[in-house]
């Protein structure tokens, strides 16, 4: 049963007037980068921009955390809206709560930048960070929804391309199979309106541009999960994309990797972008700060 405080911050979000449709994808990502780009930083924290090799990025560090662990983050959006500045105040949240040093990564959007460019950014973000002097067992990867499936597409990258493995995937709500085949599109359909069926369809044909949804890189469902590090997964029971973490769990856990996998009941896609407004929120972020702790102990 969802907390009080959950269904209270629901109503207070659905009493908000709801804007016209915007007349462009540009004009989308500017009204989210304006309502959410100036949001406070956690008390304690600040975000400096960074170049991470030609990406765009945000380092959020908590007073005192110069030997904290790395957490680089990806985005959500569907491959085709937000930012690492609409992110700048969650990364700043993460960065007090999980004691890490978080990296919000910029990259490239979708349709502008199809696949893989997404994934070519998650790695050289990655292999700045190496670049910094930094022990990868000290680097976690995390994101939502798409960044979720960023996360997932950079642990696969990063041994395909014969880069040191990082220490951890934290997969949020994760996209994780662009085919969009997924019986929880249906099963869920009334339950969670954020990321239904349709817009999934739309936003994997921008970003993949008639190349192969089954690429492992593009959706990691389908990837050789063998002798990969430790996963955190965490969806609602109410997402579309629930079938997805199931999915990436039983797949990665039949490949032997170690996965902690909680499914939040009566939550929606990406509940936990809503740190620190209700319980739910604040125990998926303390979930976070727990994996990150053990993995890179």
């Amino acid at each position: 049963m969802p907390s009080a405080e959950f269904v209270e911050f629901q109503q207070k979000m659905a009493a908000n007037p709801v804007p016209p449709p915007p007349a462009s994808i540009q004009e989308l990502r500017e009204r989210i980068e304006t309502n959410m780009g100036n949001l406070p930083l956690a008390e304690g924290t600040s975000a400096e921009e960074v170049d991470a090799h030609g990406v765009f990025s945000i380092l959020c560090t908590r007073d005192g955390g110069d030997d904290d662990p790395w957490l680089l983050y990806f985005h959500g959006g569907g491959f085709r809206i937000c930012s690492a500045r609409a992110y700048r105040a969650h990364g700043s949240q993460l960065a007090r709560a999980c004691k890490a040093r978080v990296l919000v990564v910029d990259y490239r959007l979708a349709p502008e930048h199809p696949f893989p460019a997404a994934v070519d950014d998650a790695v050289a973000a990655y292999r700045w960070v190496l670049d910094q002097g930094v022990d990868p067992s000290r680097v976690v990867a995390g994101g939502d929804s798409a960044g979720g499936g960023i996360t997932a597409s950079l642990l696969l990258a990063a041994r395909e391309q014969g880069l040191p493995m990082l220490a951890g995937g934290i997969l949020l709500s994760g996209w994780l199979d662009l085919t969009n085949e997924a019986d929880s599109y249906e099963r869920n359909a009334e339950t969670d309106k954020l990321f239904g069926k349709q817009s999934a369809v739309e936003a994997a044909g921008l970003y993949l541009q008639g190349q192969d949804p089954r690429q492992p890189l593009a959706s990691p469902l389908f990837g050789d999960w063998a002798g990969m590090p430790p996963l955190l997964v965490l969806n609602g029971s109410i997402e579309t994309l629930y079938d997805d973490s199931v999915g990436i769990t039983e797949r990665a856990r039949a490949a032997g990797v170690d996965v902690t996998h909680t499914v939040y009941e009566g939550m929606p896609h990406v509940w936990q972008t809503s740190y620190p407004a209700f319980p739910e929120a604040v125990q998926a972020v303390d979930e976070m700060a727990a994996f990150v702790a053990r993995v890179t102990a």
